[in-house]
Parts: structure tokens; C-alpha cells; sequence
């Protein structure tokens, strides 16, 4: 019985703690967390949850298309009306991302990704085309076939998954290696050194093992609505 009572008090001491670290007029982000709908214009718009919402864009296509934002954001130019009614527009390449059924997509290597991974250290993964150029030979001529050269202008295009990761404190974005990882970790000494410590090969194989530590050590929060 003394057993029960006492796991009730520190039950209740760890709830109690857990409301004073929540800030003020602020929600603990969690899996059950939705992002609002709209396009977000830049990172500060994701910190505090608020994009431009679908209806103030101007567009022709059906707001219950399911490739709704695909669409709008293959336009190179997305029209809105901001809150005070006026009309703007941006670049699409130059949007943050998008929210779309409670889902964060971030505009990364001419796509939009999800994310699937979201804290304090987001992860997630992408599709990148990347280009490689012929080899260049000074000699070259369109006359002259030679099947161990190729012209300056011919590039071949391949697309891989790479990972990425997304600091949330500054919108930076990070490739998915052990070097960044380090320096995201240093905002929290004792994780720091707990990784750095490590062989290089642990390093890698505990990679996102330390962004989980690091994760529930800093809660993520949003404005409440």
C-alpha cells in the first residue's frame, strides 16, 4: 500500500512539474500536434503555426483538390491577399513550405518534403536531383565521335534520398551527418560530451538516438490558438 501511495505522489509531482515547464499561452508540441493548413512563407510563420491560409491565395484550382498545393506551387508565382486585404505575391522557389492535413512539407531541391520526424531537432527525408557534367575535352568536336568522351554540355541527371535535419531554435537546415549533429548538441553540453566521447563508428550508428535525447530534454512548443 505504501508502495502505491508513494509511485501516486512522484506520479503527481511529475504532472505538477510538467505544467510550471510549460511557458504561458504556450502548447507542448506531441504526435497528436496539427499544423495549420496554408502556405507558410518563412520559418517564423512555422514557429508560430500561423500560414496564409488557402482561402486569401488566388487561384483557379479546387480547394478540395488533393494535389492542391503541388499544383499552386509548380506556378513559379503564388498570390494571396494579406490580412489587411491587399494583394501580394511571392516566388514559389522561395516559399518555406507548406502545411496540408495537419503535416509540415519544407521546400528543399526543387520539391516540397514532409517531415516526418518534428521536435526541437526535425528529421526528414528528401529526394534530391543532382547533375553531373560530361567530362570536358579541349578537342572536342561534333565531327570527331569518340565514345571515351563526352561534350562539355552533357550533363546526366540522377535523384537519391538523402536525410536532413532542421534546427528548430533557428530554421537552419543540416545534411544528416555526424559533424552536425555535434554542432546542434552543443547547445546542450552534457549530450555534448556524452557524444563526443564516443568512437566515430558509434557515432554513426547513434546518431538519432542522441537528436531522440536531445528532443525530450528541450520540448518544442507553439502559441495556443
Amino acid at each position: 500500500m505504501r508502495t502505491i501511495v508513494t509511485y501516486l505522489i512522484i506520479l503527481l509531482h511529475s504532472l505538477n512539474v510538467f505544467a510550471q515547464d510549460t511557458p504561458e499561452g504556450m502548447v507542448r508540441y506531441s504526435p497528436d500536434f496539427e499544423f495549420q493548413e496554408g502556405i507558410y512563407a518563412n520559418f517564423n510563420m512555422v514557429k508560430q503555426n500561423i500560414p496564409i491560409p488557402k482561402s486569401r491565395l488566388v487561384t483557379d484550382i479546387g480547394m478540395h483538390d488533393r494535389e492542391f498545393y503541388k499544383k499552386l506551387t509548380e506556378s513559379k508565382r503564388i498570390i494571396f491577399y494579406d490580412e489587411n486585404g491587399v494583394q501580394q505575391e511571392l516566388k514559389s522557389s522561395n516559399i518555406w513550405g507548406y502545411g496540408r492535413n495537419g503535416v509540415l512539407y519544407v521546400n528543399l531541391g526543387n520539391g516540397f518534403h514532409r517531415i516526418s520526424f518534428v521536435g526541437s531537432i526535425c528529421h526528414f527525408v528528401a529526394t534530391i536531383t543532382t547533375y553531373n557534367q560530361g567530362y570536358y575535352d579541349p578537342y572536342y568536336s561534333s565531327s570527331y565521335s569518340n565514345r571515351y568522351y563526352r561534350s562539355p554540355s552533357n550533363n546526366t541527371a540522377s535523384t537519391e534520398l538523402r536525410q536532413y535535419l532542421i534546427d528548430f531554435d533557428t530554421g537552419k537546415m543540416y545534411d544528416f551527418e555526424v559533424s552536425s549533429v555535434e554542432i546542434i548538441l552543443m547547445k546542450d553540453p552534457v549530450l555534448y560530451d556524452e557524444y563526443a566521447s564516443l568512437k566515430r563508428k558509434k557515432k554513426k550508428q547513434f546518431k538519432f538516438v542522441y537528436i531522440r535525447k536531445y528532443n525530450e530534454s528541450h520540448p518544442l512548443y507553439f502559441p495556443t490558438r
